[in-house]
């Protein structure tokens, strides 16, 4: 439950981070209300923050949350549920770059995920995090450096997110030294007193 609510937080506040962004893309023209600002936008980063922290938590537990791979999705959803954004969509096109970003950090996601074959997830992340130098690059003033380094740390993070729930999910029950000291005392009392003792008593005569 800690790491879920950990999860909704840090959600939160990229949502935060990604409205922040959008007030420079924007400039004058932005505007703030109830319903796009905080149910459309800000709700959805929550709400994907605390699923991916509940894949985190199934992993944990030797379960691999496939479902939970499709939660980044929510993010462009929210803002298709603001009345009229779809017919606007439909006609203008507008709103479509939010998808396509959710999309392009989920591939970036499935490199960093250490699942399927190693030319894929190179040919994944090659896409996927192509979007960072072009814009880094593409920068000329302080002004425009600050805002794609702002954007591009988002975009980092929500790629590292939306790998949590393509992880190989780790074996449950399994316990090591390095994870768990108990399993050294388990070990160590299972040995024989002695390393003769697990010989054969005829070895241990001659």
């Amino acid at each position: 439950m800690r790491t879920v609510a950990v999860g909704a937080l840090l959600g939160l506040t990229w949502a935060a981070g990604l409205r922040g962004w959008m007030v420079d893309l924007a400039g004058d023209d932005s505007t703030f209300t109830w319903t796009g600002t905080f149910l459309c936008l800000l709700l959805p980063g929550a709400l994907v923050g605390a699923l991916l922290g509940r894949a985190l938590d199934l992993q944990r537990s030797g379960r691999r949350p496939r479902w939970l791979t499709l939660a980044p999705l929510l993010l462009p959803l929210g803002s298709l549920a603001i009345p009229g954004a779809i017919p606007h969509l439909l006609k203008t096109g507008e709103g479509s770059a939010s998808m396509i970003m959710v999309l392009l950090a989920m591939l970036a996601g499935r490199s960093l995920s250490g699942r399927g074959r190693v030319w894929a997830r190179v040919l994944a992340g090659t896409i996927g995090f192509a979007l960072v130098p072009v814009l880094l690059s593409s920068a000329s003033t302080p002004r425009e450096a600050w805002a794609a380094t702002l954007f591009a740390s988002l975009y980092v993070t929500l790629a590292l997110a939306c790998a949590i729930p393509m992880r190989a999910a780790k074996p449950s029950g399994h316990d090591s030294v390095a994870t768990n000291p108990s399993a050294l005392h388990h070990t160590v009392a299972a040995m024989p007193a002695s390393p003769l003792r697990a010989l054969p008593e005829s070895l241990r005569e001659g």
